[in-house]
């Protein structure tokens, strides 16, 4: 859940920024998404854009611009220069693409993200916010998220209590098709130095090549790089 300034314009224009996280889109679809008048949405966004936070990809649509990963890049977070050592390793041996996601309510967003160099691949871009009702990525920060989060995403989640009962035995999860067609993926916890779960690291790639049980060829090598991560926090 976005918090709120009380500065209005200042809400609209993070608005617009998150909605664009999600998914490039048009203005429509950005009106849609904000609940913002035309006008208004029109005018933050082509503002946004000047300031290159918004850029438009080669349909016409609004996307993350470049500003918004200069700003990131001057930020000393440890887990994401950590993600810049141990990322790069991961898509290696995987030869698939490979994020990192932290919660944010009970939305995640992607804080690092890497792909293959070549073949089909599974995109996201850093700053996306998807939701926490599928995939593997939402079963590893759900099932050591609070109970009032866990309640209110397992309302309309494609999984429920079981599946996160036996996330949190086994130490990660799996998806197949789950968030989007085609696509598997296989999630693990990175823990902070006092032992918390602060983000999830995943693999995900067409289910052509990863499989329908992901985590049976590659939970090993993941559980390897999450606890790389988690020596250097």
């Amino acid at each position: 859940m976005r918090q709120h300034s009380g500065i209005g314009v200042l809400d609209k224009a993070m608005g617009v920024l998150h909605a664009v996280a999600e998914e490039p889109c048009s203005l429509s679809e950005l009106c849609a998404r904000t609940g913002l008048p035309r006008a208004t949405a029109h005018r933050l966004a082509v503002g946004l854009e000047v300031h290159r936070l918004l850029a438009r990809d080669s349909d016409g649509l609004w996307c993350p611009g470049p500003g918004l990963a200069e700003l990131a890049a001057t930020a000393n977070d440890p887990l994401i220069a950590a993600a810049g050592l141990i990322l790069p390793r991961l898509r290696e041996i995987t030869g698939e693409s490979v994020q990192l996601y932290r919660r944010e309510g009970t939305a995640r967003v992607c804080v690092a993200s890497m792909e293959p160099p070549t073949g089909l691949r599974d995109t996201v871009l850093v700053g996306a916010r998807l939701p926490m009702n599928a995939g593997s990525g939402a079963k590893v920060l759900l099932a050591w998220a609070d109970p009032q989060t866990q309640r209110a995403v397992l309302a309309d989640a494609t999984f429920g209590e079981r599946v996160l009962l036996e996330v949190r035995r086994r130490g990660w999860a799996q998806s197949a098709a789950e968030r989007e067609p085609g696509v598997a993926s296989v999630a693990a916890p990175v823990r902070d130095s006092s032992g918390t779960v602060v983000a999830a690291i995943s693999v995900s790639g067409p289910i052509d090549r990863m499989g329908r049980r992901p985590g049976a060829r590659w939970a090993a090598d993941l559980l390897a790089a999450a606890e790389a991560l988690h020596k250097r926090l």
